[in-house]
Protein backbone atom coordinates (compact mmCIF):
# COMPACT_ATOMS: atom_id res chain seq x y z
CA UNK A 1 0.00 0.00 0.00
CA UNK A 2 1.61 3.42 -1.04
CA UNK A 3 0.42 6.98 0.28
CA UNK A 4 1.19 10.11 -1.91
CA UNK A 5 2.73 13.41 0.05
CA UNK A 6 2.20 16.84 0.21
CA UNK A 7 4.28 18.43 -2.43
CA UNK A 8 5.72 21.51 0.31
CA UNK A 9 7.46 20.80 3.30
CA UNK A 10 6.50 22.25 6.62
CA UNK A 11 9.53 23.62 8.14
CA UNK A 12 11.70 26.18 6.37
CA UNK A 13 14.64 23.70 6.80
CA UNK A 14 12.92 21.01 4.21
CA UNK A 15 11.56 23.76 2.36
CA UNK A 16 14.72 24.42 0.38
CA UNK A 17 15.02 20.72 -0.81
CA UNK A 18 13.23 20.21 -4.25
CA UNK A 19 9.16 19.53 -3.81
CA UNK A 20 7.72 15.94 -3.96
CA UNK A 21 5.64 14.89 -6.76
CA UNK A 22 2.01 14.91 -5.37
CA UNK A 23 2.15 11.33 -6.82
CA UNK A 24 5.09 10.16 -5.46
CA UNK A 25 4.87 6.41 -4.23
CA UNK A 26 6.53 5.97 -0.21
CA UNK A 27 5.41 2.90 2.22
CA UNK A 28 2.68 3.57 4.13
CA UNK A 29 3.96 3.68 7.39
CA UNK A 30 6.50 6.45 6.00
CA UNK A 31 3.79 8.50 4.58
CA UNK A 32 1.80 8.19 8.60
CA UNK A 33 5.06 8.87 10.28
CA UNK A 34 5.55 11.94 7.72
CA UNK A 35 1.79 12.95 8.56
CA UNK A 36 2.13 13.14 12.41
CA UNK A 37 5.35 15.07 12.41
CA UNK A 38 3.70 17.59 10.57
CA UNK A 39 1.66 19.49 13.02
CA UNK A 40 5.78 19.17 15.26
CA UNK A 41 7.69 20.68 12.06
CA UNK A 42 4.94 23.52 11.35
CA UNK A 43 4.87 24.28 15.41
CA UNK A 44 8.56 24.30 15.79
CA UNK A 45 8.57 26.60 12.08
CA UNK A 46 5.79 29.23 13.68
CA UNK A 47 7.12 29.48 17.20
CA UNK A 48 7.71 28.13 20.70
CA UNK A 49 7.77 24.39 21.27
CA UNK A 50 4.51 23.15 20.91
CA UNK A 51 5.49 21.03 24.29
CA UNK A 52 6.24 24.44 26.29
CA UNK A 53 2.67 25.72 25.34
CA UNK A 54 1.17 22.88 25.88
CA UNK A 55 2.55 21.84 29.45
CA UNK A 56 3.04 17.95 27.67
CA UNK A 57 5.76 15.61 28.99
CA UNK A 58 8.46 15.33 27.03
CA UNK A 59 8.98 12.52 24.55
CA UNK A 60 10.64 9.70 25.25
CA UNK A 61 13.64 9.00 23.21
CA UNK A 62 14.35 6.24 20.80
CA UNK A 63 17.88 5.61 21.67
CA UNK A 64 19.86 2.86 23.74
CA UNK A 65 20.29 6.10 26.52
CA UNK A 66 23.26 7.80 28.79
CA UNK A 67 26.00 5.48 29.02
CA UNK A 68 26.23 3.30 32.29
CA UNK A 69 29.14 3.62 34.51
CA UNK A 70 30.99 0.74 34.31
CA UNK A 71 28.54 -0.62 32.11
CA UNK A 72 30.68 -3.05 30.78
CA UNK A 73 31.70 -4.92 34.20
CA UNK A 74 27.81 -5.92 34.79
CA UNK A 75 27.90 -8.91 32.92
CA UNK A 76 30.60 -10.41 33.92
CA UNK A 77 30.03 -9.41 37.30
CA UNK A 78 26.83 -10.92 37.26
CA UNK A 79 28.05 -13.94 35.84
CA UNK A 80 30.68 -14.05 38.54
CA UNK A 81 27.44 -13.69 41.35
CA UNK A 82 25.38 -16.89 39.68
CA UNK A 83 28.82 -18.90 39.98
CA UNK A 84 29.35 -18.08 43.67
CA UNK A 85 25.66 -18.47 44.68
CA UNK A 86 25.52 -22.12 42.82
CA UNK A 87 29.21 -23.38 44.62
CA UNK A 88 27.86 -22.06 48.11
CA UNK A 89 24.55 -23.38 48.16
CA UNK A 90 25.77 -26.77 46.30
CA UNK A 91 23.89 -26.77 43.37
CA UNK A 92 26.95 -26.72 41.32
CA UNK A 93 29.11 -29.98 42.27
CA UNK A 94 33.00 -29.16 42.85
CA UNK A 95 33.92 -31.92 41.10
CA UNK A 96 32.19 -30.65 38.17
CA UNK A 97 33.24 -27.38 38.13
CA UNK A 98 35.25 -25.88 40.68
CA UNK A 99 34.15 -23.14 43.17
CA UNK A 100 35.40 -19.79 42.69
CA UNK A 101 37.66 -19.06 45.97
CA UNK A 102 39.51 -22.63 44.72
CA UNK A 103 40.47 -21.29 41.59
CA UNK A 104 41.33 -18.21 43.62
CA UNK A 105 43.66 -20.09 45.93
CA UNK A 106 44.88 -22.10 42.76
CA UNK A 107 46.00 -19.06 40.79
CA UNK A 108 47.23 -17.33 44.13
CA UNK A 109 50.01 -20.55 44.40
CA UNK A 110 50.89 -20.50 40.45
CA UNK A 111 51.60 -17.17 40.94
CA UNK A 112 53.84 -17.72 43.34
CA UNK A 113 55.82 -20.28 41.84
CA UNK A 114 56.21 -18.40 39.14
CA UNK A 115 54.05 -20.60 36.52
CA UNK A 116 51.31 -18.32 35.51
CA UNK A 117 53.46 -15.08 35.05
CA UNK A 118 55.45 -17.13 32.62
CA UNK A 119 52.87 -18.94 30.87
CA UNK A 120 51.20 -15.83 30.54
CA UNK A 121 54.05 -13.64 29.35
CA UNK A 122 54.65 -16.71 27.17
CA UNK A 123 50.57 -16.71 25.80
CA UNK A 124 50.42 -13.22 25.26
CA UNK A 125 53.97 -12.42 23.50
CA UNK A 126 52.22 -15.09 20.86
CA UNK A 127 49.03 -13.63 20.61
CA UNK A 128 50.29 -9.99 19.89
CA UNK A 129 52.87 -11.47 17.32
CA UNK A 130 50.00 -13.28 15.38
CA UNK A 131 47.60 -10.04 15.59
CA UNK A 132 50.34 -7.47 14.73
CA UNK A 133 51.24 -10.05 11.41
CA UNK A 134 47.67 -10.15 10.74
CA UNK A 135 46.36 -6.47 10.95
CA UNK A 136 49.77 -5.46 9.09
CA UNK A 137 49.11 -8.27 6.42
CA UNK A 138 45.03 -7.64 6.08
CA UNK A 139 45.76 -3.80 6.18
CA UNK A 140 47.96 -3.98 3.01
CA UNK A 141 45.80 -6.57 1.27
CA UNK A 142 42.97 -4.45 1.81
CA UNK A 143 44.22 -1.54 0.32
CA UNK A 144 46.00 -3.03 -2.61
CA UNK A 145 42.36 -3.96 -3.17
CA UNK A 146 40.70 -1.85 -2.33
CA UNK A 147 42.19 1.20 -4.47
CA UNK A 148 43.23 -0.87 -7.25
CA UNK A 149 41.46 -3.04 -10.20
CA UNK A 150 44.61 -5.05 -10.95
CA UNK A 151 45.03 -5.48 -7.13
CA UNK A 152 41.48 -6.87 -6.70
CA UNK A 153 41.83 -9.35 -9.17
CA UNK A 154 45.32 -10.52 -7.84
CA UNK A 155 44.37 -10.18 -4.12
CA UNK A 156 40.76 -10.69 -3.38
CA UNK A 157 39.86 -14.05 -4.88
CA UNK A 158 42.84 -16.26 -2.64
CA UNK A 159 41.42 -13.71 0.22
CA UNK A 160 37.87 -15.19 -0.45
CA UNK A 161 39.35 -19.19 -0.82
CA UNK A 162 41.37 -18.15 2.75
CA UNK A 163 37.91 -17.31 4.33
CA UNK A 164 36.12 -20.24 3.06
CA UNK A 165 38.23 -22.69 4.75
CA UNK A 166 38.73 -22.78 8.74
CA UNK A 167 42.17 -21.94 9.61
CA UNK A 168 42.07 -24.77 12.35
CA UNK A 169 42.20 -26.94 8.86
CA UNK A 170 45.57 -25.46 8.03
CA UNK A 171 47.26 -26.39 10.59
CA UNK A 172 48.37 -29.89 9.69
CA UNK A 173 49.69 -28.52 6.71
CA UNK A 174 51.38 -25.68 8.73
CA UNK A 175 52.93 -28.32 11.13
CA UNK A 176 54.38 -30.32 7.90
CA UNK A 177 55.43 -26.68 6.67
CA UNK A 178 57.17 -25.20 9.45
CA UNK A 179 57.18 -27.44 12.79
CA UNK A 180 55.54 -27.11 15.92
CA UNK A 181 57.54 -24.62 17.00
CA UNK A 182 56.67 -20.61 17.75
CA UNK A 183 56.40 -20.02 13.86
CA UNK A 184 54.35 -22.25 13.12
CA UNK A 185 52.01 -20.80 16.54
CA UNK A 186 52.55 -17.23 15.33
CA UNK A 187 51.24 -17.85 11.55
CA UNK A 188 47.95 -19.41 12.19
CA UNK A 189 47.03 -16.76 14.80
CA UNK A 190 47.98 -14.45 11.97
CA UNK A 191 45.60 -16.23 9.61
CA UNK A 192 42.71 -16.21 11.88
CA UNK A 193 43.69 -12.48 11.99
CA UNK A 194 43.92 -11.23 8.50
CA UNK A 195 40.49 -12.35 7.37
CA UNK A 196 37.94 -10.41 9.15
CA UNK A 197 40.70 -7.26 8.98
CA UNK A 198 41.14 -7.36 5.40
CA UNK A 199 37.20 -7.83 4.69
CA UNK A 200 35.87 -4.79 6.86
CA UNK A 201 38.49 -2.29 5.72
CA UNK A 202 38.35 -3.35 1.76
CA UNK A 203 34.09 -3.16 2.16
CA UNK A 204 35.01 0.36 4.15
CA UNK A 205 36.82 1.53 1.45
CA UNK A 206 34.75 0.72 -1.21
CA UNK A 207 31.52 2.03 0.15
CA UNK A 208 33.52 5.78 0.42
CA UNK A 209 31.42 8.85 -1.13
CA UNK A 210 32.50 9.07 -5.03
CA UNK A 211 31.94 12.56 -4.77
CA UNK A 212 35.04 12.95 -2.25
CA UNK A 213 36.91 10.87 -4.97
CA UNK A 214 35.54 13.74 -7.70
CA UNK A 215 36.99 16.34 -5.39
CA UNK A 216 40.45 14.93 -4.70
CA UNK A 217 40.98 14.65 -8.53
CA UNK A 218 39.47 18.39 -8.56
CA UNK A 219 42.16 19.37 -6.43
CA UNK A 220 44.77 17.77 -8.00
CA UNK A 221 45.95 14.94 -5.10
CA UNK A 222 48.63 12.60 -5.56
CA UNK A 223 47.80 9.09 -4.90
CA UNK A 224 49.80 8.92 -1.47
CA UNK A 225 47.91 12.65 -1.04
CA UNK A 226 44.46 10.71 -1.66
CA UNK A 227 45.21 7.65 0.07
CA UNK A 228 45.97 9.44 3.55
CA UNK A 229 43.64 12.29 3.12
CA UNK A 230 40.63 10.54 1.68
CA UNK A 231 41.11 6.71 1.64
CA UNK A 232 42.89 5.94 5.33
CA UNK A 233 40.24 8.51 7.13
CA UNK A 234 37.36 6.81 5.32
CA UNK A 235 38.03 3.42 5.96
CA UNK A 236 38.82 3.88 9.61
CA UNK A 237 35.36 2.59 11.22
CA UNK A 238 35.64 -0.63 8.82
CA UNK A 239 39.25 -0.98 9.84
CA UNK A 240 38.54 -0.25 13.39
CA UNK A 241 35.39 -3.00 13.06
CA UNK A 242 37.87 -5.56 11.58
CA UNK A 243 40.44 -5.36 14.48
CA UNK A 244 37.73 -5.70 17.47
CA UNK A 245 36.79 -9.34 15.58
CA UNK A 246 40.63 -9.72 14.90
CA UNK A 247 41.60 -9.43 18.58
CA UNK A 248 38.96 -12.35 19.32
CA UNK A 249 40.20 -14.64 16.41
CA UNK A 250 43.35 -14.02 17.81
CA UNK A 251 42.87 -15.53 21.58
CA UNK A 252 40.49 -18.28 19.97
CA UNK A 253 43.35 -19.54 17.65
CA UNK A 254 45.85 -18.87 20.44
CA UNK A 255 43.56 -21.49 22.54
CA UNK A 256 43.88 -24.19 19.81
CA UNK A 257 47.90 -23.56 19.09
CA UNK A 258 48.67 -24.02 22.59
CA UNK A 259 47.42 -26.79 22.95
CA UNK A 260 49.49 -29.09 20.03
CA UNK A 261 52.74 -29.99 21.41
CA UNK A 262 53.39 -26.68 23.35
CA UNK A 263 55.76 -26.82 26.05
CA UNK A 264 54.66 -23.67 27.66
CA UNK A 265 52.02 -20.89 27.66
CA UNK A 266 48.38 -20.99 29.10
CA UNK A 267 47.19 -23.77 26.66
CA UNK A 268 49.91 -25.97 27.70
CA UNK A 269 49.17 -25.18 31.86
CA UNK A 270 45.56 -26.39 30.62
CA UNK A 271 46.51 -29.40 28.91
CA UNK A 272 48.66 -30.81 31.56
CA UNK A 273 45.73 -29.97 33.81
CA UNK A 274 43.42 -32.26 31.94
CA UNK A 275 45.51 -35.02 32.39
CA UNK A 276 45.23 -34.96 35.91
CA UNK A 277 41.85 -33.89 36.27
CA UNK A 278 42.54 -30.47 37.75
CA UNK A 279 39.46 -28.44 37.26
CA UNK A 280 40.60 -25.66 38.96
CA UNK A 281 43.67 -25.18 36.92
CA UNK A 282 41.25 -25.27 33.97
CA UNK A 283 39.01 -22.84 34.77
CA UNK A 284 41.72 -20.32 35.85
CA UNK A 285 43.01 -20.74 32.47
CA UNK A 286 39.51 -20.06 30.86
CA UNK A 287 39.38 -17.09 33.50
CA UNK A 288 42.93 -15.60 32.01
CA UNK A 289 41.70 -16.09 28.60
CA UNK A 290 38.33 -14.45 28.84
CA UNK A 291 39.96 -11.63 30.74
CA UNK A 292 42.33 -10.91 28.23
CA UNK A 293 40.06 -11.46 25.57
CA UNK A 294 37.63 -8.80 27.19
CA UNK A 295 40.78 -6.18 27.79
CA UNK A 296 41.60 -6.11 24.41
CA UNK A 297 38.19 -5.66 23.15
CA UNK A 298 37.67 -2.69 25.22
CA UNK A 299 41.15 -1.43 24.41
CA UNK A 300 40.07 -1.06 20.14
CA UNK A 301 36.75 0.34 21.21
CA UNK A 302 37.96 2.84 23.83
CA UNK A 303 40.02 4.22 20.61
CA UNK A 304 37.48 3.73 18.35
CA UNK A 305 35.49 6.08 20.58
CA UNK A 306 38.05 8.77 20.59
CA UNK A 307 39.54 8.18 16.85
CA UNK A 308 36.16 8.23 15.61
CA UNK A 309 34.81 11.06 18.04
CA UNK A 310 33.29 13.47 15.34
CA UNK A 311 30.80 10.84 14.79
CA UNK A 312 27.16 11.36 15.71
CA UNK A 313 26.05 7.66 16.04
CA UNK A 314 23.18 5.78 17.99
CA UNK A 315 26.26 4.52 20.37
CA UNK A 316 27.01 7.71 21.78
Amino acid sequence: MTTALPTRAASPRLASLPALSATADIPAPLADAARALAPARAASASGPPARALSGRRPRRRLGPGRRLPYGMAIGPALLLAGWVVASATGALDARVLSAPWTVVATARDLIADGRLLSNLLTSAQRAFLGLALGVGLGTVLALLSGLTRVGEALVDGPVQIKRAIPTLALIPLLILWFGIGEQMKVLTIALGVVIPVYVHTHAALRTIDARYVELAETVRLSRWQFVRKVALPGALPGFLMGVRLAVTGAWLALVVVEQINATSGIGHMMSLARSYGQTEIILLGLVVYGLFGLASDSAVRLIERKTLSWRRILAG
